[in-house]
């Protein structure tokens, strides 16, 4: 199989820019907002990895009220009662609205902007103000139902270790995020590894070499592929990923709701595999 080679971390940049420009020739008004909350969240501010979080809640709230409307799937995480006249651009704008005014305060300005803007291109009718209704019900429940996740919990960590075993050298983000309620996993847990090789094993003494070598700050055995593969990825904000969700989302034939779910899951599963990451790290 035939490679491209990447020669620097603005390649990753420019194939991320690629994708999302693809994304949106084929773009509805699920994934128009899925940029705009993406980006809102990613620069609002937030502790870190709650862009994650922000853009999990959003996505799922925006779900809900269009399937409400729709009624293309059961009932997932909360009920609502929508009338089938319902205008979804209304309701996804409001979803998004509600959500991101609770989450990310600092954007506001930006946020009642977006908003105004998507509704100034609907005419003032009942499924207008129908629509309204139902993505504000979706944000309200969505918002309760994760207010006791867990994300703003007090940092407990207390570093504590044995001969072989990591312990970061200052105080680590998302330590308390092990005791945080998982989207679709069952438990912070449910994917954890088993350990590390033994410290006298031949496997041991190999990957630390090869982490030494490779992972020297001028390594002359990394390549600049490595490098910037490695650069690319040490990026902590959802745009990063997102840009490959839409290039599914805008397939030829989808449907609003298909990709009002497909958000809905995918950012669920980024803000899980965060919970799962802190779990083998801090527990």
């Amino acid at each position: 199989m035939r490679t491209t080679r990447l020669h620097s971390p603005l390649t990753f940049v420019v194939v991320a820019v690629t994708l999302l420009a693809a994304a949106l020739a084929q773009a509805d008004v699920v994934t128009d907002w899925s940029i705009t909350a993406g980006d809102l969240a990613s620069t609002g501010k937030l502790p870190p990895g709650g862009a994650y979080r922000v853009t999990a809640v959003v996505q799922t709230a925006v779900y809900e009220a269009v399937n409400a409307i729709m009624k293309r799937y059961p009932p997932e995480r909360v009920k609502l009662d929508a009338a089938p006249e319902a205008s979804v651009e209304a309701a996804v704008a409001a979803a998004n609205r509600a959500t991101l005014a609770a989450l990310v305060p600092v954007q506001q300005a930006a946020i009642d902007k977006a908003y105004q803007a998507a509704l100034a291109t609907l005419p003032d009718t009942p499924a207008k103000t129908a629509g309204i209704a139902v993505g504000e019900q979706a944000a309200t429940a969505l918002l309760a139902l994760c207010a006791n996740d867990g994300f703003d919990a007090p940092e407990s960590y207390r570093p504590y270790t044995t001969p072989g075993v990591y312990v970061p050298t200052i105080l680590p983000d998302i330590a308390h995020w092990p005791g945080r309620k998982p989207w679709i996993m069952a438990s912070a847990d449910q994917f954890r590894p088993g350990p590390p090789p033994s410290l006298t094993s031949a496997v041991w003494a190999r990957d630390y070499n090869e982490i030494k070598a490779v992972g020297a700050k001028q390594s002359p055995q990394r390549t600049a592929d490595q490098t910037a593969i490695a650069r690319f990825w040490e990026a902590r904000v959802p745009t990063i990923y997102l840009p490959v969700v839409l290039s599914v989302a805008t397939a030829p034939g989808r449907e609003v709701t298909q990709n009002a779910r497909l958000l809905a899951v995918a950012t669920q599963a980024m803000d899980d595999a965060l919970i799962a990451v802190a779990d083998r790290l801090f527990r």
